[in-house]
């Protein structure tokens, strides 16, 4: 069974795309950046997406009509790569999605954020979320998600918030890590890095085998086609790899030296098929990719959220026994 599913803040559809994989057949998605809207379309000409401003979409028509209202909002308001200015900065999006959540009355709300979203300086903030979605209706979940534990090759912590509407009966747990599904750098990408003939892949798959930090994608005013900060640079070095920018192609058959990624390898640990389109100028492109949520985590997570309405759907159910598959 499909459900119907809105989402805001689509970006280059990490997350749409792996609640399509889950069963979601979504009605419509916004996003903001033209761009994104080229390659959305690109790699799904059957979504209706809706090439604007969050803020001038206006969510009443859809009214009874979603089971699932889901976004990724800005993360630099709360990232500590950022200025972490929360609600004070004019990129804080929860508003909107709040403003959405009382105007279509989804049956289910997802949101996903950066890690630094649960810092004790949002707090306050973050009570004040769920507190909103509590008085319009809903049980709230909140809980840190490693991609790494879900078959994705980089830590990638995000802070995913679920709302189930109060009529429901409310067995939403969130997916079960599965730390031995890790996958590390060199063996997902060693086809790639192998592609032009290079003799060094096969050391090179050794020494990356490794799980990588979170990729970056900046903005439009920061963030170039690199791997990150400092930080972030020094451990890609360790796996035989050079942050500070990314190439257009595999290394050819004699290279010898520090290897770069290329736009596909990196869309590859986010964990996106390698037939998905991204924007042909390579800073776009990264920007795109590292900014998604990665699909095979969004599945899982769609998964769970799936087993709520599967539930629901069951006629003549108890209202208090939990069926044995929704356990754990």
């Amino acid at each position: 069974m499909h459900y119907s599913s809105l989402e805001i803040c689509a970006g280059a559809g990490g997350q749409a795309l792996g609640l399509e994989m889950a069963g979601f057949k979504h009605l419509t998605l916004v996003e903001y950046e033209k761009d994104y809207c080229v390659s959305l379309k690109r790699n799904r000409p059957e979504w209706d997406v809706r090439c604007m401003d969050v803020c001038e979409f206006d969510g009443r028509p859809y009214r009874g009509m979603v089971d699932l209202l889901a976004g990724g909002v800005p993360c630099p308001p709360f990232s500590i790569a950022g200025k972490q200015l929360g609600a004070e900065d004019e990129r804080d999006l929860f508003p909107q999605m709040l403003r959405l959540v009382e105007e279509i009355d989804p049956r289910i709300v997802m949101i996903e954020n950066v890690r630094g979203f649960l810092g004790k300086q949002f707090d306050t903030y973050r009570n004040s979320i769920i507190a909103r979605l509590n008085k319009l209706g809903y049980n709230v979940h909140l809980s840190l998600l490693n991609a790494s534990d879900y078959g994705v090759p980089q830590l990638r912590p995000r802070a995913i918030i679920i709302g189930i509407r109060t009529d429901m009966y409310d067995i939403f747990t969130f997916p079960q890590p599965h730390p031995e599904k890790n996958q590390t750098v060199g063996n997902t990408l060693y086809d790639l890095m192998a592609a032009n003939g290079w003799k060094g892949a096969e050391q090179w798959r050794n020494l990356a085998n490794k799980i990588a930090p979170t990729l970056v994608g900046g903005s439009k005013k920061h963030g170039g086609p690199d791997l990150g900060p400092t930080r972030a640079r020094n451990a890609w070095l360790e796996m035989g790899i050079d942050g500070r920018g990314v190439a257009n192609e595999a290394p050819l058959a004699d290279y010898d030296g520090l290897v770069r990624l290329t736009p596909r390898m990196m869309a590859r640990l986010q964990g996106f098929p390698d037939n998905w389109q991204f924007a042909e100028r390579k800073t776009a492109a990264c920007r795109m990719i590292g900014n998604a949520f990665p699909p095979p985590v969004a599945k899982e997570v769609g998964k769970k959220i799936k087993q709520v309405l599967d539930y629901a759907s069951i006629d003549n159910r108890s209202t208090t026994e939990v069926p044995r598959w929704a356990i754990g």
